[in-house]
């Protein structure tokens, strides 16, 4: 099975109407407007290349882009809301600023490329493999379940829960499950974010907020937590041997910080 498939089946296993994986409630995951594609990359460099002659950002909202090769490419500055990339390759590709709310990209890959201010907001990022990539400053409440992460940069991003808006509160980033060794989360907002059983060995989280953050069974083994906030955050079960920077009072304000294993 190609891991798109096993995306795509893992997918439907989570279309339920939960926080970040609501979206996919009913959507079939296996028809054509999750499958194919409308356009080529050839045709597609094209109209990149006429918008950047034109000065206008990229137009590509709600394209099908399912399994094209767009690595490399420069989508700056884009409309890409609601836009399918499910299997799609973008190592490599420029997506600073890129608008991707609410974008299908299960099982797309994304290694290596930079999205440093975009707008994952919604975004369908299960199984995609993002090794590497730069969301530096992103806003990425994004569905991270199962993804691999290893290495990417989350600087001052923010994948936290807007608590000033009640329907918009239930909106968090999700990384169930993903792979997030060595990743850079300093500074980010991750406010409720979901790390359930997520592996952050060796990541960074200097002056991250993870309030009330969901940690539990997570792996923050060889982790730095210099100046990171875990007020009300659940460590039940979260391996939390060879921390770096922490102070006594670092996680004191944690939940079931008793049930961690340290």
């Amino acid at each position: 099975m190609t891991r798109l498939a096993t995306a795509l089946a893992l997918a439907c296993a989570l279309a339920q109407p939960l926080a970040a994986q609501s979206m996919m409630s009913g959507v079939a995951m296996d028809s054509p407007a999750m499958t194919e594609a409308e356009t080529t990359r050839e045709a597609l460099s094209a109209r990149l290349d006429a918008a950047r002659r034109e000065g206008t950002p990229p137009a590509l909202a709600r394209m099908r882009l399912n399994g094209l090769d767009l690595s490399g490419l420069d989508f700056t500055g884009a409309d890409m809301k609601g836009a399918r990339l499910n299997g799609a390759d973008l190592s490599g590709a420029v997506l600073d600023g890129a608008r991707l709310d609410q974008a299908w990209a299960v099982g797309a890959t994304f290694d290596g490329a930079s999205l440093r201010g975009a707008s994952l907001f919604q975004s369908q990022l299960v199984g995609a493999s993002l090794k590497g990539a730069d969301l530096t400053a992103a806003r990425a409440p994004a569905n991270f379940t199962d993804a691999d992460l290893t290495g990417a940069i989350f600087a001052g991003a923010d994948l936290g829960a807007d608590t000033k808006n009640q329907s918009m509160g239930l909106m968090r980033g999700d990384l169930s499950g993903a792979t997030a060794r060595g990743a850079d989360f300093s500074g980010a907002n991750l406010l409720r974010v979901v790390l359930e059983f997520a592996d952050l060995r060796e990541a960074t989280f200097d002056g991250a907020n993870l309030a009330t953050a969901e940690m539990a069974g997570a792996d923050l083994r060889g982790a730095s937590i210099a100046g990171a906030k875990f007020d009300a955050a659940d460590l039940a079960s979260a391996r939390l041997t060879d921390l770096k920077g922490e102070a006594t009072s670092t996680l004191a304000a944690a939940r079931n910080l008793d049930r961690a294993l340290r």
